[in-house]
């Protein structure tokens, strides 16, 4: 089999993997067994990881290497800038910590926006939106602050403020 036929296959793998996952709902509406359906979503999930691991055993490290750097390619194209200003960087960090209203409205007053509100799913899905979308307002260097902390050997150099004359 050819290096590129292994990567197509591969490919296939790894995304047929995750994809399978989401046929969780479509197995829901079907008129099987609850112990049918149980045992099935029990298989698929792990389909993401198996499927994952197949593929890349297919691929061969040449072609995972090759595939990795493909991904890294079109990922690389949006990343967010570098150096920000003060302003966006003022609005980021309200987006960062935004949706820590929400979650401390469900811990604390539960009765504003109960589990049977209609409201709760969308609130919740709103604050992770804004989340996200905070790290591209922050810019590139918030994501290597953000990348340090999970970096044992990382320190930390506080810049220090220039006085112009």
């Amino acid at each position: 089999m050819s290096a590129n036929s292994r990567l197509k296959l591969g490919i296939a793998f790894a995304v047929g993997g995750n994809l399978l996952f989401f046929t969780s709902a479509w197995i829901a509406w079907m008129p099987w067994s609850a112990s049918f359906k149980a045992a099935l979503w029990s298989i698929l999930f792990f389909a993401p990881e198996t499927g994952t691991l197949i593929g890349a055993a297919i691929m061969g490290k040449e072609n995972y290497e090759r595939f990795k750097a493909l991904v890294s390619v079109h990922l690389g194209r949006i990343k967010p800038a570098g150096d920000v200003g003060p302003i966006r960087h003022a609005v980021g960090l309200g987006m960062f910590l935004l949706p820590l209203v929400p979650a401390y409205i469900m811990a604390f007053k539960p009765e504003w926006l109960p589990d049977q509100s209609f409201w709760r799913w969308q609130v919740k899905l709103v604050a992770d939106v804004i989340f996200v979308a905070s790290f591209f307002v922050l810019g590139g260097d918030f994501w290597d602050k953000l990348h340090a902390l999970f970096v044992r050997e990382a320190r930390v150099v506080i810049p220090e403020k220039r006085t112009e004359e």
